[in-house]
């Protein structure tokens, strides 16, 4: 917390001379720059004119609860609370186990919960009217890089399709309608979907049917034939290889290495209401995924308590091996994964740079579910809480990239950097 500089009182004695006056003023105005500039020398240069011209950098709200569906990538919220790294910054953070995206985005609209463990995509979609009630929302930070998958079951490996080539060949035969699931409508998953199906030149608007589960129900969904494939977070691709009900034909990384992924989410008035509470939640989970990312061991202990029944549920092995990196893809082949999910990667993964979330944008755009295009940078500089994060990742000493645009190139070799969406949006050949 911040405090004005004290100021001495000015002399009432009418029969002060002018040297004594003189030097009264000056000793006061010493007293405020020496003051002042201890102030500011205490705060990370980042935030030091912003803390200044607030007055107090104390959190409005000091109990938050944020929302999180059980995957593998909500660890950065959970060890954020089970860690104490919450208490640091002057928060207390109740994590609370959600049973879809869906209510996820309920709750977030009317106010049930301060914040989500949510899809980055989910965020733009309310943000836009699409896939829910319209209402301007907040990307704080990213939360993760990798660590999704697409799922195909044992029935079609059956038939032998081990890939993404002979899944277009077999669709191609038309033998029988094909069903694959994704968990929100304009969801991270639904776009991995969809960019990988086509891909190989699998509409997946028109050649397939598509329905929405949540994460934790796809295993269960696949195993009484409900869906040929799906796509969703860790753990439930490895459960699905684990209970011998399907396999791994691409991971999210393959199709784009380096993703962004989920976000912490919530809604611009949230932010407008509570803008101190909202840079502790960043820094806080920013120093969670810090400490995910700065050890083997620490990555195993975040999969032992995150299995728990209060959070995943799920054996520990099933989301340690993925989380470490080894992987397995039901087929016989196992490597060493290096884009396995990333917290914080020496900084690389926690900036919610503008050109992702423009890209889903693009995306929805691509597939119909946007009908015109947006102004795409103009929202996602209202979403994406840049400056926020900026004064949030100088008080942990967190690194900022020189520019809030980055540059990728995606599994059909198309470059994406933000700089002309609307061309990137109209440019494929499979659209909806």
């Amino acid at each position: 917390m911040t405090h004005e500089p004290t100021i001495l009182p000015a002399s009432n004695d009418s029969t002060e001379t002018s040297t004594e006056s003189s030097r009264r003023d000056f000793l006061r105005r010493s007293l405020q720059l020496a003051t002042g500039a201890a102030l500011m020398s205490s705060l990370a240069p980042g935030i030091q004119s912003a803390a200044w011209a607030a007055g107090s950098d104390k959190p409005e709200k000091e109990e938050v609860r944020i929302g999180f569906i059980p995957l593998t990538d909500c660890a950065s919220v959970v060890m954020a609370s089970v860690m104490g790294f919450d208490k640091k910054y002057g928060i207390k953070i109740t994590a609370t186990k959600e049973a879809s995206w869906a209510g996820i985005r309920d709750k977030l609209v009317n106010g049930e919960l301060d914040a989500a463990h949510v899809l980055y995509g989910l965020i733009y979609g309310v943000q836009l009217g699409i896939g829910g009630p319209k209402k301007d929302m907040a990307a704080l930070m990213t939360l993760n890089h990798n660590g999704q998958g697409i799922t195909l079951s044992n029935q079609l490996k059956d038939k032998g399709v081990t890939d993404g080539q002979k899944l277009a060949a077999l669709i191609a035969r038309k033998e029988k309608d094909y069903t694959f699931a994704q968990t929100f409508p304009t969801g991270t998953h639904a776009m991995w979907l969809y960019y990988w199906l086509a891909t190989y030149g699998i509409n997946p608007i028109k050649d397939v049917k598509t329905i929405v589960v949540p994460p934790p129900q796809m295993v269960a969904n696949m195993r009484i034939g409900n869906m040929d494939g799906y796509c969703v977070g860790e753990p439930w691709n490895q459960r699905a290889i684990i209970d011998k009900i399907g396999f791994s034909a691409a991971t999210s990384q393959d199709v784009w290495a380096d993703h962004p992924e989920k976000v912490l989410g919530t809604t611009a008035d949230f932010v407008k209401k509570y803008p101190n509470t909202a840079r502790a939640m960043i820094m806080a989970v920013l120093e969670a995924s810090m400490w995910i990312d700065a050890s083997p061991a620490n990555r195993s202990k975040t999969a032992e308590t995150i299995a728990a029944k209060a959070y995943v549920n799920t054996d520990v092995d099933v989301i340690r091996s993925r989380m470490i990196g080894q992987y397995e893809n039901g087929l016989g082949k196992s490597w060493s994964e290096k884009n396995h999910m990333k917290f914080y990667n020496d900084g690389a993964v926690n900036f919610p740079y503008l050109s992702d979330g423009m890209w889903f944008m693009t995306q929805h755009k691509r597939w119909g579910l946007l009908k015109d295009h947006p102004d795409y940078l103009a929202v996602a500089k209202k979403v994406n809480q840049t400056a926020l994060y900026k004064e949030a990742a100088a008080q942990v000493k967190a690194p900022i990239p020189k520019s809030e645009l980055r540059e990728s190139k995606l599994v059909d070799g198309t470059v994406w950097n933000g700089k002309d969406p609307k061309a990137y949006a109209d440019g494929f050949k499979v659209k909806g």
